[in-house]
């Protein structure tokens, strides 16, 4: 069967639409809606080389998509990365070898070294990937909560001294300190690829700014009028709630601030109506696997980092 690849179209809402559904049911515990997947197009940095592929059959019909582009806040230059999804009603059909094609022609005009893909760690998109010529490395694990029958902590009585809870939105006439607390917890989140941001502008337009940053539930920890943590929240508006981050900066660790913060927001969070909430994270980052086990997050899949050199 021929499949066409193409790039998604901007303007056109249907497009995105057809990203959420073969996305979603590639990957169902990952949150999307159509006005994200606009967002994220429209708000990429240039020098991100952002394309959003899809894979469509002749009768129109989008069976596949794929995101690829330059990791641009790496100090180490030419890392691309493609993310390639097909839906399991199609596959088979070739799009995802399609959709890896066009995606690596992209990076390697860009001047990419190496691409970096996330793979379902299953026999069958495994070996797609080794037969493509990656690699594989580090893994990490998808969590799902049920927020409607799983019994959540109480927050304590008393906050420890000096300790305050904020909503994110209490940011919203000076973000800047979200930032900087953004910034330097990402410099300690496990990866392949090193990333340091300092491009306030870009954060705001791809981070604040996102439909799926719900500033009402992300929880900000102060510690004497300093941002300490926080939980990011990303709802869909649908009653799915994923942590997009939680940290704790360096000076403040070792005091049970991420969980107070992730207790706050998920409480919120299912007051706010949510039914389900999920999360990622690294198989190596034990602390907050543990953290996360005790809230009874459970895991749902895994994922293995794979990696080609162009």
């Amino acid at each position: 069967m021929i499949t066409t690849i193409r790039e998604v179209r901007p303007a056109d809402l249907r497009d995105a639409e057809s990203v959420v559904r073969v996305r979603r049911a590639a990957l169902p515990f990952m949150i999307g809606t159509a006005v994200g997947v606009a967002h994220e197009l429209a708000s990429a940095h240039p020098d991100k080389r952002y394309r959003l592929l899809v894979a469509e059959k002749p009768d129109g019909l989008v069976i596949g998509t794929a995101q690829v582009g330059i990791a641009h806040e790496s100090p180490e230059p030419g890392q691309g990365f493609v993310n390639a999804y097909v839906d399991p009603a199609h596959r088979g059909l070739g799009a995802g070898s399609a959709l890896l094609d066009a995606a690596e022609e992209h990076l390697r005009a860009e001047r990419a070294r190496a691409a970096f893909a996330w793979v379902l760690d299953e026999p069958a998109h495994r070996a797609f990937a080794e037969r493509h010529g990656y690699r594989p490395s580090r893994s990490a694990h998808f969590l799902r909560l049920d927020l409607a029958t799983t019994g959540l902590p109480a927050l304590p009585g008393k906050l420890p001294d000096g300790v305050e809870l904020r909503p994110g939105s209490a940011f919203a006439a000076d973000p800047r300190p979200l930032f900087e607390a953004d910034a330097a917890a990402t410099l300690d989140e496990p990866g392949d690829v090193p990333v340091e941001f300092d491009d306030y502008e870009d954060w705001l337009r791809g981070t604040w700014e996102h439909p799926y940053l719900d500033r009402e539930l992300t929880t900000v920890v102060l510690v004497d009028g300093r941002v300490a943590g926080f939980t990011a929240a990303h709802t869909d508006g649908a009653g799915r709630y994923s942590s997009a981050m939680t940290a704790t900066l360096r000076p403040f660790r070792g005091r049970g601030l991420a969980r107070l913060a992730k207790t706050d927001s998920l409480l919120r969070a299912r007051a706010a109506g949510c039914t389900e909430a999920f999360t990622g994270n690294d198989t190596g980052n034990a602390p907050m696997l543990a953290v996360n086990a005790r809230f009874g997050y459970e895991v749902c899949a895994t994922e293995i980092r794979y990696t080609k050199q162009l």
